[in-house]
């Protein structure tokens, strides 16, 4: 089934929205906060998100932010803000569509079928970046070598994929925690020195001696798929 992520704090839509999506045979998450938004995507993987600006915590633009660090998945904004700042802030953000409220809910189905036609054309061209120990499909979010499929924990995903899709890039410690964690975890940066360190000792060939996640000391983290040791 197709899952969709319902992100408002307004009680009566998110229940509005639930009942006609799985009537629909939608598989449905409801969130009504940013961060638990976030905390369900990473766990679940939505095939879209339908989200509100206006949300308690952190806002629905900071949501956007936080999925685009990792994510492709469509974005359907459904929000009370109509002005033209809000819909550009969200569309730059990485939002595919707006819809504002009050809203018909037929349109809103239609425009989050076009958004999940466009999702599913667009991961059908994601790369699978190959390494000589192991592969990084991008599209089935799976990592491979010759011996398997290699296991990794959703954050562990999250920290390769962020670090693959700014292949030979310099990506910035505090970047890398507001994509993978979150915009509220930005100076927590013992959680990536933990969580790359499991990643080096399940993808490199020396883990002490890192061959393809390297850090830049003071500044941040490069993939290097081609680095020679």
């Amino acid at each position: 089934m197709t899952r969709v992520l319902v992100v408002d704090d307004e009680q009566p839509i998110l229940r509005a929205m639930a009942v006609n999506l799985r009537a629909r045979q939608y598989d449905v998450d409801v969130a009504t906060t940013g961060e638990e938004a976030l905390d369900l995507a990473s766990r679940h993987h939505p095939d879209a998100v339908v989200l509100d600006l206006g949300l308690p915590g952190i806002s629905g633009i900071d949501v956007i932010r936080g999925l685009r660090g990792w994510s492709s998945v469509p974005v359907l904004v459904l929000s009370a803000r109509d002005d033209r700042e809000n819909k550009v802030a969200a569309l730059d953000a990485g939002a595919d569509d707006y819809v504002t409220k009050p809203f018909d809910m037929e349109e809103l189905l239609a425009r989050l079928r076009a958004a999940l036609r466009r999702g599913a054309a667009g991961s059908a061209e994601e790369p699978v970046v190959e390494t000589e120990h192991f592969a990084v499909d991008l599209q089935a979010k799976r990592v491979t070598s010759s011996a398997g499929e290699i296991r990794l924990t959703p954050t562990e995903w999250h920290l390769v994929e962020t670090l693959v899709r700014n292949a030979g890039r310099l990506v910035t410690s505090r970047q890398l925690l507001h994509e993978v964690w979150g915009p509220q975890y930005t100076d927590e940066s013992g959680y990536i020195r933990v969580h790359l360190a499991h990643v080096r000792r399940k993808l490199e060939p020396n883990p002490s001696q890192p061959r393809y996640f390297l850090t830049e000391l003071g500044m941040g983290y490069r993939f290097e798929p081609g680095h020679l040791e």
